[in-house]
């Protein structure tokens, strides 16, 4: 049972796993900012995609600060750094008006932290399972935090439509309660010492390439994703004329599929190997797409999420895993940095291109575009040789070491 292998977990990752929970239910601001950029500060879809876009430039820079903060400071210290500064520049958005660059700005200092916390996140999981764990650890934390997000989006479209500060005040509780979650519950990590006595010899991204490329070309099914987040709630709320709220129901369906069916689908990674999994999660990301570029109405859109979905939690789930088993021990943190990295840079380029796209010829080419990008990751994925999903040569020393962090965490005296 789910239950009794969850409970085999270490106390502080069960712990983080809440945490991240709360953090994503309490998600209020980032799903509808495009609406509150377009409906609230009366911006054009464009000047709205452009400003997310340079925010969102904080996400990049998160995500390379992430690895050297977890290896320097720890886990823990990477992960309350993030959650302080998202709640830092969600408040400067909420209590600050001015002119529209400044958005841009906060929104950047509020992405520095959201783009730290998954790459630490995913480190400490990496740090605190075994191989045959790892799986069914990142499973449990992504579907927890899509549940989190399907919760999220919801509350937030009922706080949007009462008030904007409402929305941004539950983001910021949520993220101050996660962080005192993790500060209380989650020890220190204990890896700085061990590490500086293996940095000798130690590999570089050459010496895993055929991780660097798999992390690199998750980047055609991370653009979906990220454009349904912007293009999905204008669509909803400017083509079909819905209210904002429809736009968390959107998320809810999403939310009830991940919960369904990602521990389903967790239970196969190991058997059907890395590449029919990718190949498939990319045949289902176009699927559900298809169905929103040839017959677009709010039905298709609601379908849609249930087939993309199931894509969207493969992948979520295989790359982190494949980093976990492949890469040695102590370039974990910065290849999971690299994945968080990309990412970033999805995020950076997708919403002010598809904003262009969608100002200069309305929204059919946007998804159509998000249609094709699953389809270029399937070709890349199929002639990329990938090695099975089994522990990389030389980690059966860092199993047992392991263990003892796994011992060392749930220790009252950490």
């Amino acid at each position: 049972m789910w239950w009794t292998r969850f409970k085999e977990l270490p106390f502080a990752l069960r712990v983080l796993f809440l945490a991240s929970f709360v953090n994503r239910a309490g998600m209020f601001v980032f799903p509808l900012l495009a609406v509150y950029l377009v409906r609230g500060k009366d911006l054009s879809p464009g000047e709205a995609g452009l400003l997310i876009s340079v925010g969102s430039t904080g996400l990049l820079v998160g995500s390379l600060l992430s690895g050297p903060l977890c290896d320097l400071r720890g886990r823990r210290t990477a992960l309350l750094t993030a959650l302080l500064l998202n709640a830092a520049g969600y408040l400067g958005l909420a209590v600050l008006d001015g002119p529209p660059w400044t958005y841009a700005g906060l929104l950047f200092v509020a992405l520095v932290g959201m783009g730290m916390f998954s790459p630490a996140s995913n480190t400490l999981v990496a740090d605190l399972t075994t191989p045959e764990q790892r799986p069914f650890a990142y499973t449990i934390s992504y579907v927890g935090n899509n549940l989190g997000m399907g919760i999220g989006p919801l509350l937030g479209g009922v706080a949007a439509a009462y008030s904007y500060h409402v929305m941004f005040a539950g983001n910021i509780v949520a993220g101050l309660a996660c962080a005192a979650m993790i500060a209380v519950w989650v020890p220190k990590d204990r890896r700085r010492g061990a590490d500086s006595r293996k940095t000798k010899g130690s590999s570089g991204a050459l010496g895993h390439s055929h991780v660097l490329l798999l992390v690199l070309a998750s980047f055609f099914y991370v653009v979906p994703l990220i454009g349904l987040e912007y293009a999905l709630p204008l669509a909803v709320t400017t083509v079909l004329h819905a209210s904002a709220g429809m736009v968390g129901i959107v998320y809810t369906i999403n939310s009830v599929i991940v919960v369904t069916f990602g521990l389903v689908l967790e239970k196969h990674i190991r058997e059907c190997g890395t590449k029919p999994l990718l190949l498939v999660a990319g045949l289902l990301w176009s699927l559900g797409l298809a169905v929103i570029v040839f017959a677009f109405s709010l039905p298709a859109i609601l379908l849609a999420t249930a087939v993309w979905t199931l894509g969207e939690i493969i992948v979520s789930v295989v790359v982190p895993t494949y980093v976990a088993d492949h890469v040695d021990e102590r370039r974990v943190g910065s290849f999971m940095a690299l994945n968080g990295f990309v990412l970033g840079l999805v995020r950076l380029v997708v919403p002010v291109g598809l904003g262009v796209i969608w100002t200069s010829h309305g929204h059919q080419p946007v998804f159509f575009t998000l249609f094709a990008a699953p389809l270029a990751g399937m070709a890349v994925y199929a002639l990329m040789r990938i090695r099975p999903s089994a522990p990389a040569k030389g980690t059966e020393p860092a199993t047992a070491s392991t263990a003892d962090r796994a011992a060392d965490a749930v220790s009252p005296h950490n």
